[in-house]
């Protein structure tokens, strides 16, 4: 291999590696970030509710002046029916202090209003975004893990192929070391025989010279056919 190709092997290693690490720290990031928003919801829902209770108490000033306006408009009119001038134009008095409360109450609880309707709609969203970010993060971890045990199986598998195959190699070596032996036996047994002198006497026998050979048929054949007529 030539050092080129080392170069960009090792590179692309470093690149995986560091990709990996990379891809770790933003499960991580996410993760963070992930918390802080729920921190964050969370005091958003507590300045929420401060604000609803600020709104129910501005509701409950309003509905009072409200009240009161029309109890002392009522006193005026009554006081000015009976012909009571001085006591009619207090309540009167009265009445325009109550209404220039009510009017910055209700000014006040109009702006409580925007403010819940407003902040309910932003951590709403916020609520919508946060879970479809959390599912995300799940689901990212979740595929991780499968590929992660879907790599160790592979690995795993292709191990045991690797053994097997060695295995089989081994014993393709074995077989072809046995037939060797085997070749090699068969050699030297020819070997001593020929050395012994007994290749000559069964080349003897087998031509017929000495007792003993393979009879062919004819042969035999011969012989039978002969005995019987000598009987």
């Amino acid at each position: 291999m030539s050092l080129r190709r080392i170069w960009t092997a090792l590179k692309g290693a470093v690149n995986e590696g560091t990709e990996a690490v990379a891809d770790s720290q933003s499960i991580r990031i996410l993760d963070q970030e992930l918390r802080e928003a729920k921190t964050e919801l969370k005091a958003c829902d507590e300045n929420l509710t401060k604000i609803m209770a600020k709104r129910k108490l501005a509701e409950s000033k309003v509905e009072s002046l409200q009240a009161d306006i029309e109890t002392y408009t009522a006193h005026a009119i009554s006081a000015s029916e009976k012909g009571d001038d001085s006591l009619a134009l207090e309540c009167a008095e009265r009445v325009t202090e109550l209404e220039s409360q009510l009017e910055t109450e209700q000014s006040l609880l109009e702006g409580f209003l925007n403010s819940e309707r407003s902040l309910k709609g932003n951590i709403s969203k916020a609520k919508t975004n946060v879970r479809r970010m959390e599912q995300q993060i799940d689901q990212i971890k979740a595929t991780e893990s499968v590929q992660k045990a879907q790599v160790a199986v592979s690995s795993r598998h292709m191990g045991a192929n690797s053994k097997i195959k060695t295995a089989l190699d081994s014993l393709d070596r074995i077989k072809s070391k046995q037939q060797e032996r085997a070749a090699e036996l068969e050699a030297a047994e020819e070997l001593a025989t020929e050395e012994s002198g007994s290749s000559l006497e069964a080349k003897l026998k087998a031509a017929g010279i000495k007792p003993g050979g393979q009879v062919s048929g004819s042969d035999k054949l011969a012989q039978l056919l002969a005995s019987r007529e000598k009987a």
